[in-house]
């Protein structure tokens, strides 16, 4: 979204900006293999199930077609100001700016559910309420 708003800024980081969002696409079937085989070594539950679910539909692929888009219009935006500096035109950018921000939006959101679930299945039955030290004292 950043970039999509600030095109100086997008431009200075050229090529970096498609490929940045490549390594956030790139990790996410890295991650859901590891959720996955851990899945295959504990003992299934609905909190596990639910945990996979939730890291199965998280879409990063979203973000990278709009980093590549972005990228993209920058090198065939329209001229802008009269000195030959080239700028993209601004309703390209307004409609990249709230693409980014209601697809990051929902990539965070989705992140955090899972982040959620993952804990509230690895931690359910694995403590005590009551502190094995005697209370907080050190």
């Amino acid at each position: 979204m950043f970039c999509a708003i600030w095109p100086e800024a997008a431009q200075r980081l050229g090529v970096v900006l498609p490929l940045l969002a490549l390594v956030t696409l790139a990790s996410v079937p890295l991650a859901t293999n590891a959720g996955e085989w851990l899945e295959r070594h504990v003992e299934s539950d609905a909190l596990v199930r639910r945990h996979a679910e939730l890291g199965d539909g998280l879409l990063a692929g979203g973000l990278f077609v709009l980093a590549f888009v972005v990228w993209w219009a920058l090198g065939r935006s329209a001229p802008g100001a009269p000195d030959g500096t080239r700028r993209p035109a601004t309703l390209l950018r307004l409609a990249a700016a709230v693409l980014s921000l209601v697809v990051a939006a929902g990539a965070v959101v989705d992140v955090y559910r899972i982040g959620d679930s993952g804990a509230k299945a690895a931690w359910h039955d694995g403590f005590s309420r009551t502190a094995a030290h005697g209370g907080d004292q050190d």
